[in-house]
């Protein structure tokens, strides 16, 4: 129970009533909201950081670097105060403003875990990447055939229905490329490859049969359909400056989207700066009946109450959210009764990189910040196992010319700089991880956060598998230069923690089996049927493509489930 129960808002119950309650605004928690709002559910959104509102709130959406006190870097006071979010790609003096620091959020590493949050209306949907791939068939399949997780209790055709509904909605740009490992969806038109990305990935493709270089797929409206001019949102303008949110809503955020589509319904109430504490559990009626939420500013506690709860806190802290919740039908944690809540955490391999020189056209360039690159879908372990490691990795792949250079200074040396420089050309891995019982977070015996939660300990680690994994890929990637004709080929191992690929995953996974699952193929409980977890929480395996078209489909597929249940008496 929370440390102020003595002052319970207890007012009256029905004003604290809602049909649905979505613990979480971020990607999966506003699609919750959306689906739920539009079916007739009077649902509160709870979400424990500040409100922010698209357009209102995004303070720093059209500055340029001058008017930076530090030119859009980082002073070392902050960096020194703050090690773990540092280490984030997007935080800079333009975006720190979305990110959780550090010392006001606190957790125990007890092995390296680089935690990336964001506490405010909208979650990490204002900072993520947008790119958005479609699970295939072999990703489904691969826990049951290869026998390294439990079975997902659902296949690609269950899916495949909910990945168009959301694509349509949220605006995906991308080209129809006839993928078995990478299936087509719901696409508005493609950006573009640069010459020299076009050069190297037509060589690929034709030394290798397996391997096929396609533009990525992204969350970004690049000729915008009615749908999205509904919701307010335009063209990319190809700005690169997303994670500042966008003024336009040229990308997809709960923000700029499902929130305010949901809004407009008047079903939807937003409670910011609501902490949640616990699930309440009614043993009479067997199943949830609502939420303790301690008041982020004054430390209040407040019951609400509803007959569908949805958690969509981002994988960690929806763990968290769960271990806490105990009652005398659940003293282990929410659900918990095989032991498995906060195990089986896994996250996707970002070490590995292998950049090169390519003697590109010296008189061809490109324009705009184009917000994706071309990807080569996994090609390891898909049809059967072929190798020394489990599963596989997705290659990112870009091509680029730097600043012209020259030693010296004055006229000479600004001249330089001028000029374009050569062409080079990157790939990056991302790769599959291996979910394992060992790998798993946990509360605190005795250290609690502000608001007399537990913090939660981290104990999450690579293994044997991903460095093999790594391993290949910079022979394969290295190979594969070599023979588009690069030079000066060079390997590199980031050796970053896990967490930095902000692709958690797991720890109240899905499966057939309540005996080795906590979610059934609903996303429900399967010992609590109103509670579904749809973030990243509910992963059985994390497959090789990006996760978050996977979470929202997810989404979209339990709400409308619940709904229905909900109408028939069954929840």
């Amino acid at each position: 129970m929370p440390p102020d129960t003595l002052n319970i808002n207890s007012k009256g119950k029905s004003q604290n009533t809602y049909d649905a309650i979505v613990i979480g605004s971020g990607i999966s928690g506003g699609w919750a909201a959306k689906e739920l709002c539009e079916q007739g559910l009077k649902t509160l959104l709870l979400e424990r950081g500040r409100n922010v509102v698209h357009l209102k709130d995004y303070p720093t959406a059209t500055k340029g670097p001058w008017e930076f006190t530090h030119r859009l870097k980082m002073p070392l006071s902050i960096t020194e105060e703050n090690p773990v979010v540092s280490r984030c790609y997007a935080f800079s003096e333009a975006t720190q403003h979305f990110f959780v620091k550090d010392k006001e959020h606190p957790y125990i590493q007890e092995k390296p875990f680089d935690w990336i949050r964001g506490y405010q209306v909208g979650g990490k949907s204002l900072l993520w990447a947008r790119q958005t791939q479609r699970w295939s068939k072999y990703d489904f399949e691969g826990p049951a055939r290869d026998g390294f997780a439990t079975n997902w209790p659902i296949r690609y055709d269950d899916l495949a229905p909910w990945y168009s509904h959301v694509e349509k909605f949220v605006g995906i740009s991308g080209n129809m490329d006839g993928i078995d490992t990478l299936p087509d969806g719901e696409f508005l038109p493609p950006w573009e490859m640069n010459c020299v990305e076009k050069e190297i990935s037509s060589k690929i493709m034709a030394n290798y049969k397996d391997r096929f270089v396609v533009q990525g797929r992204c969350a970004h409206l690049t000729q915008p359909k009615e749908i999205h001019l509904q919701q307010n949102r335009n063209q990319c303008q190809a700005r690169n400056k997303c994670d500042r949110g966008c003024p336009f809503g040229g990308y997809f955020s709960s923000n700029s989207s499902t929130i305010p589509w949901a809004l407009k319904t008047g079903n939807l109430t937003i409670r910011p700066e609501s902490v949640v504490y616990s699930l309440i559990y009614d043993d009479a009626k067997g199943k949830a009946v609502g939420v303790h939420v301690i008041d982020a500013k004054t430390k209040k506690s407040t019951q609400f109450f509803a007959r569908i709860i949805f958690v969509n806190a981002a994988c960690l802290n929806t763990n968290l959210l769960l271990l806490n919740s105990t009652s005398r039908r659940f003293p282990k944690g929410f659900g918990n009764d095989n032991g498995l809540l906060g195990k089986y955490i896994a996250f996707q391999n970002y070490r590995g990189t292998v950049n090169a020189d390519y003697g590109g056209p010296p008189d061809k360039y490109y324009y705009g910040r184009r917000p994706t690159q071309p990807m080569m879908p996994n090609f390891r372990n898909v049809h059967k196992q072929e190798t020394d490691f489990l599963r596989g990795y997705m290659v990112f792949f870009g091509a680029g010319r730097g600043y012209g250079y020259e030693d010296g200074l004055g006229g000479s040396y600004k001249d330089a700089l001028s000029e374009a420089g050569n062409w080079y050309v990157s790939v990056m891995m991302q790769g599959e991880t291996i979910p394992k019982e060992t790998n798993h977070v946990r509360l605190s015996p005795d250290k609690k956060d502000a608001w007399g939660i537990p913090q939660l300990i981290t104990s999450v680690d690579y293994d044997d598998n991903d460095v093999k994994s790594m391993n290949d890929f910079f022979k394969v990637a290295s190979e594969m230069f070599d023979r588009a004709g690069c030079k000066n080929i060079r390997q590199y191992d980031s050796k970053q923690a896990p967490g930095l690929d902000i692709h958690e995953m797991g720890g109240c996974r899905m499966g057939n089996d309540p005996k080795t699952s906590l979610l059934n193929k609903w996303n429900a409980f399967h010992n609590c049927s109103n509670v579904f977890v749809t973030d990243g929480a509910c992963m059985t395996s994390t497959s090789t493509q990006n996760p978050s078209l996977t979470f929202m489909a997810l989404t979209a597929r339990a709400a409308n489930y619940a709904v229905e249940e909900l109408k028939k008496g069954n929840i």
